[in-house]
């Protein structure tokens, strides 16, 4: 049994945007539990998926794996039975485990049931597999670890919480530290209506005063008729957190539990492409992330670039848990406790992996440039061709696709498919090709130094 570990709960949300957030410039104030979260603990300011969709963005907190290497690219996989989770690593190391909310990561359930193999490692189980389809915001319900369905009343994240804070009420009368994960839907949309529904009376309010993030502003999407219940939906989720909070602090575990805040991925509005993420653009892969607890506390802003495929590693370095050699993030600990080796040592780039219908593009992802290639139809085959390049100083709101264009752009474009490349490889992916953009647009020349290209 570990001793004198950590306890660690995950809050995990879905299509959430990074600028949802006070902390990343939303205006509106509905995240403040978030926001003093990541104010008073560690706030990953430049975090982002690695895999900007539900299904692969779950395998990979729960693996700390690339998708790709688990044969994933899309909704349309499943996590095999086999693969180690961060459940069985906790339950390994003496800790109870739990798992409440959205699992997405089978297909072979009978209707939303998972089935006892699929559980990974989890000994105390409230779930279903896609509750965006088969339950509602005034109609939720999961399934218990005996497959029985269990009603949930209120609004559906409430409900969720509520269970969460009745599984910590159990856990602080146990001998034993406790890793849950709580896993929640909203912000996505209901997909049996394509609408982002709200508690009563929120979007109502968020309708009368709505900011609008100005890559929305420029390129409209279902922004207009959707952001008001997004935001509502977010709001809630803040709410929760802080309850969640509050129970940990009135069980007396506040002080000995790791809390993570993050999400699967963000939401473009259909401003890239037909539905809401699975693009390399910042709205669909930029995520909050935020860490409070042991060894978080007062850690402040880290500005390296951070994947989600991160998280797995540092919350088991943060309980004194072996990393397996399988995981291919880093543990953000030695930033937190100002290593210098480990700040310089630091990857600048974080790999993004994405499928777009028949469309299956990678991308390379620094504080200047976002740099993507897609294969266009070409199903699984790692033969791509670059798509796009933008400049995250001059066009924050990548507005400007600079990949067709000559000048100093070229060099740019070599050193990113470079790193690119690299990155492929480490992944696993070493039979990878990219071929150059066609040039086509404008042959500018603009004023640069290496430190530019590299940034």
């Amino acid at each position: 049994m570990a001793v004198n570990r950590p306890n660690v709960l995950i809050f995990f949300t879905d299509q959430q945007r990074a600028d949802s957030t006070g902390v990343h410039g939303n205006p509106m104030g509905i995240t403040p539990n978030f926001d003093r979260m990541a104010m008073n603990g560690t706030h990953c300011h430049h975090a982002f998926s690695c895999q900007p969709v539900c299904l692969p963005a779950r395998m990979v907190l729960q693996t700390g794996k690339y998708a790709s290497m688990m044969k994933c690219y899309s909704n349309a996989g499943r996590l095999s039975d086999d693969e180690q989770t961060l459940g069985h690593w906790f339950r390994q190391a003496g800790y109870r485990t739990g798992y409440i909310g959205k699992w997405h990561m089978t297909h072979d359930c009978d209707g939303e049931r998972v089935p006892p193999e699929n559980r990974t490692g989890y000994d105390d189980w409230l779930g279903a597999n896609v509750v965006e389809i088969d339950s509602d915001a005034y109609s939720a319900f999961l399934y218990d670890g005996d497959g029985e369905k269990v009603e949930l009343p209120g609004y559906r994240s409430d409900a969720y919480v509520d269970a969460v804070i009745r599984q910590l009420r159990a856990y602080k009368d146990r001998d034993q530290p406790f890793f849950l994960m709580s896993s929640y839907i909203e912000p996505h949309f209901q997909n049996t209506r394509d609408d982002y529904p709200a508690p009563t009376g929120y979007e109502e309010d968020y309708a009368k005063n709505t900011w609008t993030p100005p890559d929305l502003q420029a390129l409209g999407g279902t922004a207009a008729r959707h952001l008001p219940g997004y935001y509502g939906m977010i709001k809630r989720l803040d709410e929760g957190l802080g309850r969640i909070q509050d129970a940990l602090r009135s069980l007396g575990l506040l002080d000995d539990t790791i809390v993570v805040y993050t999400c699967d991925h963000g939401c473009h509005f259909k401003t890239r492409n037909g539905e809401y993420k699975r693009s390399p653009h910042d709205s669909s892969i930029r995520i909050p992330l935020a860490f409070s607890g042991p060894g978080f506390d007062e850690g402040g802003r880290l500005k390296n670039m951070i994947s989600l495929v991160d998280v797995p590693p540092t919350l088991l370095a943060a309980c004194g848990i072996d990393i397996p050699d399988s995981m291919r993030g880093r543990s953000i600990l030695p930033l937190i406790q100002g290593n210098g080796a480990a700040k310089e040592q630091w990857p600048e780039s974080v790999l993004v992996e994405y499928r777009d219908g028949a469309t299956m593009g990678r991308a390379a992802r620094t504080k200047r440039w976002t740099y993507a290639v897609e294969n266009r139809g070409q199903g699984d085959t790692l033969d791509f061709t670059e798509a796009f390049l933008y400049d995250n100083m001059a066009d924050p709101w990548q507005l400007n696709n600079c990949v067709d264009r000559g000048g100093d752009m070229i060099k740019v474009k070599e050193v990113m498919r470079a790193r690119l490349m690299d990155l492929l490889a480490r992944s696993g992916e070493k039979e990878a090709v990219i071929h150059p953009a066609e040039i086509t647009g404008a042959n500018e020349q603009w004023r640069r130094s290496d430190s530019d290209i590299h940034a």
